[in-house]
C-alpha cells in the first residue's frame, strides 16, 4: 500500500517516519516533505506545495495512494481533504468547513457558545473603536488579543494589562502583521491555570483520545517572551486523572462534535482542544483541526505499535471498533533559529544531528531544514529532538541529552520543558 503525508514540518516528518514502520506500507510519499523525510527509509518527497489542491490530488491518483494523511491547517483550509474524498481516496483530515474551527477563532468561539462548551468571555471586533469599547468595559487585569485567522500559532498576544491590550489590538488592526488574519480580532478574558493539549482522533461521532500532552508556547524559559508555534512538549501529563478526562469528554469533545454534526459539517481527523485548567474547571482556549506540532513528535514517538489501523478506520468513517496502540512517556525539545519567531535567520550550518540520534531512545525530527552543502537552517522552528522513556522525567532528560549534541550559530531553545511536570 502507498500512502501520502501532506506537509513539510516536524509533525509530517514524525507521521511519515511512524507510518513507514508499518509492514502494510510499501511507500510513503511526502508533499513537500523536508530534508528529514528525504532520508527516511520507504519515504519519498514530492515537490508539491501543501495547499496545491489540484497537484496533490493528481499525484495521489497517479501513484494509486490508498490513504492520505493531512498535517498542516493550510492544506485543510484549502480543501485538500474534500478534493481527495471526491476522488474516492480515503483521507484523514476534516473538510474545509470543519477546518473553520481552527481557521476562524470567531467561528470557533460562536460554536462553543452555541454548544455550551466552557470558554473565556470574548468579543469579536473589526475596528479600533469596537476594540477600545470592549477593553474599556473590562475590569482591570489581563486580556488576550488574537488574530481571527491562521497565523502559524503566532497571532496571539497575552496581555498583562488593559493598556497593553489596547496597544496590541490597535497595532494588529492597523499594521496587519499576519495579513488578512488580522482583519478581525477576538479579544477575550485572560484565564489562569496550567495548559493542556487534549487531542482526539474522530470520525465525527466516535473518538479515540490520544495520550495527553503539555505544550510550551512561550519562547523563553519561565513562560516569558512572545508566543510561538510551540517550543517543546511532553506526554503524558500526570495530573490528568480519569475523572478530569471524563469531564473534558462530556463538556468539550462530545458537545463540539455534536455541534458540528448539527451544522452538517463532516469531521474525520484529529481534533485538538487547547485547554486551560482553571479553578472552575477546563476552559477551551482554542481548537486546532490537526495534530499539534510539536506534540505530534512526542506522541508518535511514544506509540509502541502500528498507527495505520486507527487512521484507516478514521478515514473509513467508523472508529467504533478501534483503539490506539499502547504508548510510553515521551518528550520533544524544539531547536529554533536565531531571531525566531519574529525574524528567523536562515542558512546557518547545522552539525551534530547524527550524534544526537546515537542517544538511546532519541529521534531528531526535521522542520525548517534544507540540504545545501550540508544541513542548513531553513525556517523558524528547525528541529524537534524527541525521546521516550519509562517516565516523563526520563524522556525529557534523554531529549535534552540528545539536543546538547546539536549546534549552529544562533540556535535557541528552552531549558525548562516539563519543569512544572508535577505542579497542576
Amino acid at each position: 500500500m502507498k500512502l501520502m503525508v501532506i506537509g513539510g514540518g516536524g509533525r509530517e516528518h514524525a507521521l511519515a517516519w511512524k507510518l513507514a514502520q508499518s509492514s502494510s506500507i510499501a511507500r510513503v510519499l511526502v508533499a513537500p516533505g523536508n530534508a528529514g523525510t528525504a532520508g527516511e527509509p520507504k519515504c519519498e518527497n514530492l515537490a508539491i506545495r501543501d495547499n496545491d489542491v489540484a497537484a496533490l490530488v493528481a499525484a495521489a491518483v497517479q501513484h494509486q495512494v490508498g490513504l492520505v494523511v493531512i498535517g498542516p491547517e493550510s492544506a485543510l483550509v484549502a480543501g485538500v481533504a474534500d478534493a481527495m474524498r471526491e476522488q474516492g481516496i480515503p483521507t484523514v483530515g476534516p473538510s474545509a468547513a470543519g477546518a473553520m474551527l481552527e481557521a476562524s477563532k470567531a467561528f470557533s468561539k460562536q460554536l462553543m457558545i452555541d454548544a455550551g462548551v466552557p470558554t473565556a468571555a470574548f468579543a469579536q471586533v473589526t475596528t479600533e473603536e469596537e476594540a477600545l469599547r470592549f477593553i474599556a468595559a473590562r475590569p482591570a487585569g489581563g486580556l488576550v488579543v488574537k488574530a481571527d485567522g491562521l497565523a502559524a500559532g503566532k497571532g496571539v498576544v497575552v496581555c498583562d494589562t488593559l493598556d497593553q491590550a489596547r496597544t496590541e489590538a490597535i497595532a494588529m488592526l492597523r499594521d496587519r502583521p499576519f495579513g488578512d488574519a488580522c482583519s478581525t480580532l477576538v479579544l477575550e478574558e485572560r484565564l489562569t491555570g496550567p495548559e493542556l493539549s487534549y487531542i482526539v482522533l474522530t470520525d465525527g461521532t466516535h473518538f479515540l483520545p490520544m495520550p495527553t500532552a503539555q505544550d510550551h508556547k512561550r519562547l523563553l524559559d519561565g513562560d516569558l517572551g512572545p508566543n510561538t508555534g510551540g517550543m517543546g512538549a511532553y506526554s503524558p501529563v500526570p495530573f490528568v486523572t480519569d475523572e478530569l478526562a471524563a469531564t473534558i469528554h462530556a463538556t468539550v469533545i462530545e458537545p463540539t462534535l455534536a455541534a458540528l454534526r448539527a451544522r452538517g459539517i463532516p469531521f474525520r481527523g484529529f481534533l485538538y482542544a487547547g485547554l486551560m485548567l482553571t479553578p472552575d474547571g477546563p476552559r477551551v482556549l482554542e481548537f486546532n483541526t490537526r495534530l499539534g506540532d510539536p506534540e505530534a513528535q512526542a506522541l508518535l514517538l511514544a506509540f509502541r505499535g502500528d498507527i495505520l489501523p486507527m487512521l484507516l478506520a478514521c478515514a473509513a468513517g467508523d472508529l467504533s471498533a478501534t483503539s490506539p496502540p499502547p504508548s510510553t512517556p515521551a518528550a520533544v525539545i524544539v531547536l529554533a533559529a536565531e531571531g525566531y519567531p519574529l525574524d528567523p535567520v536562515k542558512d546557518a550550518l547545522i552539525v551534530g544531528v547524527e550524534e544526537a540520534e546515537v542517544v538511546s531512545t532519541a529521534k531528531v525530527f526535521h522542520a525548517g531544514t534544507r540540504l545545501d552543502r550540508g544541513l542548513r537552517v531553513n525556517g523558524g522552528r528547525v528541529l524537534g529532538v524527541a525521546a521516550h522513556g519509562n517516565t516523563p522525567d526520563e524522556a525529557i532528560s534523554s531529549a535534552y541529552l540528545a539536543a546538547a549534541c546539536i549546534r549552529w550559530s544562533g540556535m535557541q531553545y528552552r531549558t525548562d520543558i516539563g519543569k512544572a511536570l508535577n505542579e497542576p
